[in-house]
């Protein structure tokens, strides 16, 4: 055989296992679900004890979405198709390999809702390249760096505070869906999740056939890293106590609509372990076939497939947590799936400064809900891709993460509030909670104000006693305090980790004049003014942008 032609037939054939020519993948809906061998009588038959405990403290029921797939339909559908990869419960669906003319078959059988296509032809799957259509991230400009082990992305957070009292993700399972964990597993700063075994589960539904979900991409792995790494000299994130599901659902070799029922599959995969916070730094609107894109009016929480799932898990207690996406400075401009879903969280990203990082998509949601809810830093954001050492990136993808971990502290810390509860909290403690806005959301939550919030309720104040400070947010250096009848007040500035900043006597000539006070060389964040007059004390939260 002349050697060129071998090379050429030795390429296609290492090539084989991973491509399907001229098959499709399609999502086959069925019409209904009867069960043979399980009952909702018997939920411990396909949950774990400690889903079904969340349903319970839920006030959440077991229901037909919680039910597998009918085995008969799918022992039907199985000769007719080339392939079945995996089946969904809660849409009740399988996704199958099959050619056009198997699908018509398959469309007219008396139990089939529809047939939908979710894939076009074949592409290689779990190659190490990617495509501009994977939407986030964008700026993944990788610089080394060492950093302080409570950085300023921590520190605006209160993630030291909330380590400080203790909390550390402990007994919160977190799932993270992504594209790949390359590394993760070797990482110094994650030796720790698998040292003490607190990775729970690992699972690929692009390729479901396998578990190895330590490939294809690292984008994964930096998520992670956000919220599990502890390393004292390196990075400290959140939550390095939680315990994790790993979750590739990304394909990163194309962009079709069959990722968004891989990151529903994987949902319900992890529904069943029992998780308890879904981290999804992924987004959906343009797709490789133009056929399948959504429009911005279809970021209406009740449109696209991702966004039904992401619903639906909100439904069953699960808190998700979601980038906005990162359209912002594009023709999009607004939110990519499932960030428009009811009941989750959608998390923007600012700078340095505390404004909107450009790219940050912006709300609301077609259909008139305040979106995102909450921003974290994500201009220039610390994080762990490689073996050696941190490096920086920008993204609202490496947002989520953090507040999935804020999240993940705050529940061990209040273990009997519900995840609406949860939401509430987090919202409340956000530095725009009094106006917010579809830049910013309510803005940038924190551990001491969510934890403490029914304590530090500064409005609750004597009618007599009104007080304010501002500017706030504060962008220059003076900053006047209406506070108080008298002309003398001490004044204490404290930061999220509880460590004074300032500690002195204001004076003023007339309780009609505010107090001024010069705050040079702090740096932004979040800050916690305290005055005292005789033996009253009133606090207040000031955003130092």
């Amino acid at each position: 055989m002349d050697r060129a032609i071998f090379v050429q037939f030795f390429i296609v054939l290492c090539f084989v296992p991973f491509l399907t020519f001229g098959q499709d993948r399609f999502a086959v809906h069925y019409k209904y679900k009867p069960q043979i061998s399980y009952s909702l009588e018997a939920p411990e038959e396909f949950l774990l004890q400690k889903a079904i405990d969340r349903r319970i403290k839920e006030g959440v029921a077991v229901d037909s979405t919680d039910l597998p797939v009918s085995g008969k339909y799918v022992d039907t559908i199985a000769y007719m198709v080339e392939k079945v990869r995996y089946h969904s419960k809660w849409m009740n669906a399988s996704i199958v390999v099959a050619t056009q003319e198997q699908m018509a078959e398959v469309a007219t059988l008396p139990f089939i809702e529809r047939v939908e296509l979710v894939a076009k032809d074949f592409h290689p799957i779990g190659q190490n390249g990617k495509k501009e259509s994977f939407r986030i991230p964008i700026n993944f400009n990788v610089t080394s760096k060492k950093v302080n082990t409570y950085d300023f992305q921590n520190d605006i957070l209160g993630i030291p505070a909330m380590h400080e009292e203790g909390f550390t993700g402990k007994g919160v399972m977190i799932a993270v869906f992504d594209a790949g964990f390359v590394n993760a597993d070797k990482i110094s700063g994650m030796k720790h999740l698998f040292e003490q075994d607190q990775i729970v589960a690992t699972k690929d539904f692009v390729l479901p056939d396998s578990d190895e979900v330590f490939r294809s991409d690292g984008h994964g792995t930096a998520s992670l890293s956000l919220m599990a790494s502890y390393e004292e000299s390196k990075l400290i994130s959140g939550a390095y106590d939680a315990h994790y599901i790993l979750c590739i659902t990304e394909d990163v070799g194309s962009e079709f609509k069959v990722e968004e029922y891989n990151w529903i599959r994987a949902a319900e995969f992890s529904d069943s372990l029992g998780v308890d916070i879904i981290n999804s730094s992924l987004g959906y609107n343009l797709f490789d076939d133009p056929e399948m894109d959504y429009r911005p009016e279809d970021m209406d929480g009740k449109t696209a497939v991702i966004t039904i799932g992401a619903t639906m898990a909100a439904r069953k207690g699960i808190l998700v947590i979601s980038s906005a996406g990162n359209e912002g400075n594009r023709d999009w401009k607004t939110l990519t799936a499932p960030a428009d879903a009811d009941g989750i969280i959608a998390v923007g990203s600012v700078t340095s400064s505390l404004v909107r990082s450009g790219f940050s998509s912006t709300g609301p949601t077609f259909d008139g809900r305040l979106k995102p809810d909450l921003v974290a830093f994500g201009s220039g954001v610390t994080l762990w891709r490689w073996l050696d050492s941190p490096n920086t990136s920008s993204g609202t993808s490496f947002t989520s993460p953090q507040i999935a971990a804020l999240a993940a502290g705050l529940w061990q810390a209040r273990p009997e509030w519900t995840r609406e509860q949860i939401i509430e909290n987090l919202l409340n403690s956000g530095t725009m909670a009094d106006a917010p806005d579809t830049e910013l959301g309510f803005g940038i939550p924190n551990f001491i104000d969510a934890y403490y919030g029914e304590i530090l309720d500064f409005e609750e104040q004597k009618e007599s006693d009104l007080a304010v400070v501002y500017p706030n947010p504060l962008d220059g250096n003076q900053l006047f305090i209406e506070y108080g009848r008298g002309n003398q007040c001490s004044f204490r500035m404290i930061n999220t980790w509880g460590q004074i900043i300032s500690d002195q006597s204001l004076t003023r000539n007339s309780h009609k004049f505010p107090y001024e006070i010069r705050l040079e060389n702090t740096r932004p964040g979040l800050y916690f003014i305290e005055c005292k007059e005789n033996n009253h004390t009133q606090t207040f939260r000031l955003l130092r942008r």
